[in-house]
């Protein structure tokens, strides 16, 4: 025992000095890099945590796929921590309940049967009570696992392998997104659309430098599981550029009325991962504190159909005042914080677009060719015994007659090897050849067979030669999977969204907007524009493509409504900051941007800016076959995303002209031969939004109307032709007649005027902007053209070159030098 002490080295001699700071940090950073390697990021290749892939890999091996039956949870978390993950019974039970609900993953991975949660934050029941199986979606993720796609690693005891990664077929980590808190870093990632990251995906494929702004042609933002609507575009830009954007989520609502005329808020979606019975309450709370004014009381009445919270609100509340409370104090609007954090060869990375598609097209890449590279490998081995058994169906009584003959199967197998030439293992396959072998069908089934491996081989090979075949396969497989899960997108954006406290910062200004007929647009500083005398050229105010002309333009204030109504009769609006601003030169930006619904062959025809929308004043329109209608102007207050209709038109009719009165005016629609109706506005009877009207001026011949105008007795209207023509006179000078009459001579339409193409109301004081079809704008003084009778042929008030041709006219109401605007009170 004595002797043992001395030989045994002194405790001194084992201790290693080192500075505590050292020790601590070399500790800490292998503790930190194991929760973020080993559980809270997701890997980049198939979105998945170490427990979720557990999970997967586990139900696989229990054989229950999306075709069988449920097992009992509590024997799937047994299988997962007995083998795979050594932690806690709760957290393997969390993990999956969270795969099986519709309302935590766009695409559930796990099929849950029994209680497993709702969106009211009830908790799942215990794992003894429910059952589960994968999903299709699953058999996607796991697809060709034991085709040595995937690297395996030892498990926790080293008595079984597990996978690496899941060869997902799915893009998981786009379509499910990912959530997590690591050690100094955090993961949250939104869910998309399938049917999007698909054609995002492909496109990346065949195009491999493609940038965020052409993928967004596809993936327009996230799409959560519980729908919502995604107020504004910077977030989801920002977030999809850098990694990182703040997304703000609001629930989806609409107006009711009840029976006794009071006002409900129906809520018919609410954010991504909000509680619903917490919502609830946080309602009513804001209302005892004074919060929120205007409700008197809030029911969930949610079923198996869908969600429908009603807030019922006090007769003399105003709806939209609410509702933004709403989104002020409660979590019916809530800011998703985007973090693109996944791990990229095991070290944490934060991704963009870009990167996050083409990391997943690395990894099915080399999937597809180790899959391939493995079906090779079993068809060569097949090969190889088939063209044994080839050469002894050619010698077959030889080969019968050496069977027979030998004493035991080495002796056999070794005569055969001699006998044809062939290996040990293709000498056994002949001997464990049965008898119906030796039948001509099934001869002939060897030969096809033979063949067809031969084939397959090439086919393999080639695949493994030439990496566009990869590819191919990649995008074939991809279309697989949005044929068979792709959906409509739950979550609608807003990409006009703008905070209240954004828009106070934008400056008040007057602005020209002009659009062309190929819908370009564009907004300029009013100020840019300096008088011109009468008979100008004027200055180029928009660089317009090759065939596009300016189609029109007009003058409003940035914090104006500007109403986009469409030759199909719908309209749009949009705030005036929200038409992108351009030099004179520019041409503008397409006009589908700013309003991404219009549909095939629909085009902007009239703009209208208002400041409000009221009931005492009304819109009027008038199409091109003279017909009109009036409808007041509060029924064009709320727009769809998609639009509204604004009137209903014949086939073969479309949208000429719009004015705003306020029903004490008269009306005058002019045509392109000359022809002007004046009439009382009364004599147009209001109608609802969706009517078609009545006739406001008979036409004769080819004629057609070319515009209206809101006007009153002694006002003055200006007719302009196509050759730069234009003339003043009173209304009074028009005879007044009625509703649906020819009407009488507003402007002679000889060769040197051409055709009317536009009328509009003035004042002395007033200025013109007039716009040619090859870009030109004049701006002039309305006082320098002389006012002349009805039938007067009109003064040149723009110089027309080279074929050019008036197309557009606007009056700027008492404007003053550029050094005396002033911006309008709020």
């Amino acid at each position: 025992m004595a002797d043992d002490c001395e030989n045994d080295t002194p405790i001194r001699d084992q201790i290693i000095a080192q500075p505590i700071e050292r020790e601590m940090s070399r500790s800490y950073v292998d503790y930190s890099m194991s929760v973020i390697v080993g559980r809270a990021l997701p890997d980049v290749r198939d979105g998945l945590k170490p427990v979720h892939r557990r999970i997967l890999y586990a139900m696989n091996d229990l054989g229950i796929p999306y075709n069988r039956p449920h097992k009992k949870s509590a024997r799937i978390v047994g299988e997962v921590l007995g083998k795979y993950h050594p932690h806690g019974d709760t957290a393997v039970y969390d993990a999956m309940v969270r795969m099986a609900q519709p309302f935590s993953l766009r695409y559930p991975l796990v099929d849950g049967q029994g209680n497993f949660g709702s969106v009211d934050g009830d908790s799942a029941a215990a794992m003894r009570y429910t059952e589960a199986r994968l999903t299709k979606m699953s058999a996607d993720m796991l697809a060709d696992i034991d085709k040595d796609t995937i690297d395996f690693v030892d498990n926790f005891d080293g008595s079984l392998k597990e996978p690496v990664v899941l060869p997902s077929k799915v893009p998981n980590l786009l379509v499910n997104g990912s959530a997590g808190i690591a050690v100094g870093m955090a993961t949250n990632m939104p869910p998309h659309n399938l049917s999007e990251v698909v054609d995002a995906t492909i496109y990346a494929i065949d195009n491999p430098d493609a940038d965020v702004p052409e993928l967004m042609q596809f993936i327009k933002g996230p799409d959560f599981p519980t729908g919502g609507i995604i107020h504004g575009l910077g977030g989801i830009i920002s977030a999809y550029k850098t990694g990182r954007g703040k997304i703000k989520v609001r629930s989806k609502t609409h107006f009711e009325e009840k029976s006794n005329g009071k006002a409900m808020i129906i809520v018919d979606e609410i954010p991504y991962q909000v509680n619903k019975e917490r919502l609830i309450e946080q309602i009513a709370d804001a209302v005892r504190n004074k919060d929120i004014e205007g409700i008197t009381n809030v029911n969930d009445e949610s079923d198996k159909d869908g969600m429908r919270i009603v807030i019922e609100l006090h007769k003399d509340a105003m709806e939209s005042v609410v509702l933004e409370n709403l989104f002020k104090h409660t979590q019916m609007e809530i800011t998703f914080g985007v973090i693109n954090l996944a791990l990229v060869n095991n070290k944490p990375m934060q991704l963009t677009l870009r990167e996050l598609i083409r990391q997943y097209i690395e990894h099915r890449k080399e999937v597809v060719k180790r899959r391939t590279a493995f079906d090779l490998d079993v068809a060569r081995k097949r090969y190889h015994i088939l063209e044994g058994l080839m050469a002894a169906i050619n010698r077959m009584d030889e080969v019968i007659e050496l069977i027979r003959a030998s004493k035991n199967a080495d002796e056999a197998s070794e005569g055969l090897q001699n006998l044809l030439s062939i290996d040990a293992d293709q000498a056994k396959a002949i001997l464990d050849m049965k008898l119906q072998k030796l039948t001509g069908l099934e001869i002939d089934g060897v030969i096809g067979e033979y063949n067809d491996i031969k084939k397959l081989m090439i086919d393999l090979e080639d695949i493994l030669a030439h990496e566009g075949r990869v590819l191919q396969i990649i995008k074939d497989e991809l279309v697989e999977m949005k044929e068979g899960y792709g959906d409509e997108r739950r979550t609608e954006i807003d990409p006009n969204a703008i905070d209240s406290d954004e828009e106070d910062l934008i400056p008040r200004e007057e602005v020209v907007i002009t659009i062309t007929k190929d819908n370009y647009i564009k907004r300029i500083p009013l100020r840019t524009y300096k008088q011109q005398g009468r008979g100008g050229v004027g200055l180029i105010g928009m660089q317009t493509k090759e065939e596009d002309d300016v189609a029109n333009m007009f003058v409003t204030c940035t914090h104006d409504y500007i109403m986009f109504i469409t030759n199909t009769g719908r309209l749009h609006w949009l705030k005036g900051y929200k038409i992108p601003e351009g030099s004179r030169q520019s041409k503008g930006k397409p006009i589908v941007n700013m309003l991404p619904d219009l549909e095939d062959g629909e085009k902007v025809v009239n703009t209208i800016s208002v400041s409000e929308f009221t009931d005492d004043k009304a819109l009027v329109f008038c199409t091109k076959s003279g017909i009109i209608k009036k409808t007041i102007l509060s029924a064009y207050g709320n727009i769809r995303s998609r639009g509204i209709k604004a009137i209903k038109l014949e086939e073969g009719d479309e949208l000429i002209s719009t004015g705003i009165t306020d029903d004490t005016n008269e009306i005058v629609i002019a045509t392109k031969h000359g022809q002007a109706a004046r009439f009382d506005e009364f004599e147009v009877r209001a109608t609802g939004r969706d009517t078609m009207g009545v006739k406001g001026i008979t036409l004769s011949g080819d004629d057609e109307v070319v515009g209206m105008t809101i006007v009153k007795p002694e006002d003055m209207i200006l007719s302009v032709s196509e050759n730069g023509f234009g003339k003043i006179s009173v209304v009074d000078e028009y005879r007044k007649t009625h509703r649906g009459s020819k009407g009488v001579i507003t402007m002679k339409t000889t060769e040197r005027n051409g055709s009317v193409v536009a009328i509009s109301k003035v004042c002395m004081d007033d200025e013109l902007m007039v716009t040619s079809k090859q870009g030109k704008m004049i701006r002039i003084k309305v006082s320098e053209i002389r006012v002349t009778g009805r039938n007067a042929a009109g003064v040149k008030i723009m110089d027309m070159r080279n074929d050019d041709k008036i197309i557009a006219l606007q009056a700027i109401s008492s404007v003053r030098d550029d050094d005396e605007i002033e911006e309008p009170d709020a």
